[in-house]
């Protein structure tokens, strides 16, 4: 199987983003890498050329920027050429010719300060759509547990978050249509419209390897089965 390069050998060289540095805390993998969100919702929301998911992806106007650009845990855009977009390390609104149409910040004691200020004002100045804030802790770093804003006139207006209990709070993300959940510390996503979970990579796993011992069973009972059959047929 080939897969298409990242830039033709024969396009000029792309301006790219510098190399910023990588969070310095566990939040990330814990929350977002180790249960494989990116991955189920790139597999959820289709269009792999045209659709990007990507953690710690720097948005700014365009490369050259240093000042103001941000650089959010989760992203998500619709409609873009993702290959050009890894191309240049980083996301230019001016290049792209829109803003990332979603964008995650996961709480921590260096970031939820700025996750709650700097950065909310900062998407919003880029015109990005919907910002969602999870905070693992309950909301000792975010002031709340879960947080979503939708912008409205160029200004952020808070989406209803929904209490199921103290252990399970849940907002709707109209630009996925998926139900945004913070359950029991954890982050995690509904499709609403098939009334299921995306799984993460243990559940996954545990189905896969509950299907294959399904599938094993199956086999082997059959087969006993016909040798039973060819023990009564035989004389």
């Amino acid at each position: 199987m080939t897969t298409k390069p990242i830039v033709p050998p024969d396009a000029a060289p792309l301006e790219q983003f510098p190399d910023f540095p990588p969070r310095d805390d566990m939040q990330n993998p814990i929350y977002l890498y180790d249960p494989a969100h990116p991955s189920a919702l790139r597999r959820h929301l289709g269009s792999s050329d045209t659709t990007i998911v990507l953690g710690e992806t720097p948005v700014a106007w365009r490369p050259s920027q240093i000042l103001g650009a941000l650089k959010p845990d989760l992203l998500v855009a619709f409609n873009v050429d993702r290959a050009r977009i890894i191309a240049q390390n980083g996301y230019s609104i001016n290049e792209v010719g829109k803003p990332p149409d979603f964008v995650l910040e996961v709480a921590s004691k260096n970031t939820g300060r700025r996750d709650d200020t700097r950065k909310r004002a900062g998407y919003a100045n880029y015109g990005v759509p919907e910002y969602w804030r999870f905070d693992p802790t309950g909301g000792r770093y975010h002031r709340t547990r879960l947080a979503g804003d939708r912008l409205v006139d160029d200004e952020y207006q808070p989406i209803i978050i929904h209490r199921v209990d103290d252990h399970r709070y849940w907002g709707h993300s109209a630009i996925l249509n998926l139900d945004i959940c913070w359950e029991y510390s954890q982050l995690r996503w509904y499709d609403p419209a098939a009334q299921r979970y995306l799984p993460t990579f243990d559940e996954e796993a545990d189905a896969r390897i509950a299907a294959e011992a399904a599938r094993i069973a199956a086999e082997t009972r059959v087969r006993e089965l016909e040798a039973e059959i060819r023990r009564l047929q035989s004389p």
